[in-house]
């Protein structure tokens, strides 16, 4: 029972709050302890919210997700948990939200508040709608690198913050267009599918790969990177990002993934290695 309720809460999506630690990398305070206890901090609490989020959309979809192959094994949708536990644990994670409020910044904790909101409304209206539901997931992306540079009172660039937009669109159209191509027969599990085609989610995931690539190249050679960084190799380190991108477009092209952020980056070898290599030379032309 236990493993089912580690399940319910899908600990390893925990690697999406992952994005709190952008501002604190790029603000080269990475190695102050304060700091770096105060962003670990803050990806526990991302942590709780997005389970609370999780358990709060399994039980809104419950009936959703049992005509669906894979998420009927979900704890709720399969009956191992039911909605009333579900309830108890979501209610458990915003007691413990709110406790853990006092010990950080306003801004922070408006940025998390922002972020339940957004879920919420997610779960209810906005993953319904064209598009809509695709911003709202990027959103939940922006949020967290905001939240990581409120945590310790430090400044994003610009182009950090055009970049993680379009990724995270890049992300949820990956995300639309997966679940659209392994719909099974006429079940459709998700009426918001009803209004994309591949051709047009494959368009615009186009788009914002191309944002990606643009806003980060030119971050890496930008003013402020050569000022703060003193170096002119950080501009290398955009062949990881471009194979990223192009490696997630192939996966979801050929292998129909892109659903699952989280299962790429733990089963997919390559892109794992290529994010260990990324951050690797990042850390080092940044802080050595």
């Amino acid at each position: 029972m236990i493993a089912e309720y580690f399940k319910l809460i899908r600990i390893k999506h925990w690697v999406k709050n992952g994005f709190v630690f952008v501002p604190i990398l790029f603000a080269k305070n990475l190695f102050d302890y304060n700091s770096l206890l105060l962003v670990i901090k803050a990806f526990f609490v991302f942590g709780i919210a997005s389970s609370a989020v999780y358990i709060f959309n399994d039980i809104i979809d419950v009936e959703i997700d049992r005509k669906h192959s894979v998420k009927k094994n979900r704890p709720i949708a399969s009956g191992k948990i039911s909605k009333l536990n579900g309830w108890i644990v979501v209610v458990i994670f915003i007691i413990l939200l709110i406790i853990s409020a006092s010990y950080f910044r306003t801004d922070f904790n408006l940025t998390v508040l922002a972020y339940l909101l957004l879920n919420f409304f997610y779960s209810l209206y906005f993953k319904k709608i064209v598009l809509v539901d695709i911003f709202s997931i990027a959103g939940g992306f922006m949020l967290r690198v905001l939240a990581g540079a409120y945590v310790i009172n430090v400044e994003v660039s610009s182009w950090l913050i055009l970049t993680t937009l379009f990724i995270s669109l890049f992300l949820g159209i990956i995300k639309r267009r997966s679940e659209l191509a392994v719909q099974s027969g006429n079940v459709n599990t998700r009426k918001v599918l009803q209004n994309y085609s591949v051709t047009f989610l494959d368009q615009i995931s186009a788009i914002t790969a191309a944002g990606v690539i643009i806003c980060y190249s030119l971050y890496s050679v930008s003013a402020k990177v050569l000022s703060n960084f003193h170096s002119g190799y950080f501009v290398y380190t955009t062949i990881f990002v471009i194979y990223g991108i192009f490696r997630y477009l192939f996966l979801a092209h050929f292998s129909n993934k892109g659903e699952d952020a989280a299962e790429i980056i733990f089963k997919d070898f390559p892109t794992f290695i290529n994010i260990v290599l990324y951050f690797i030379i990042v850390i080092f032309i940044i802080y050595y």
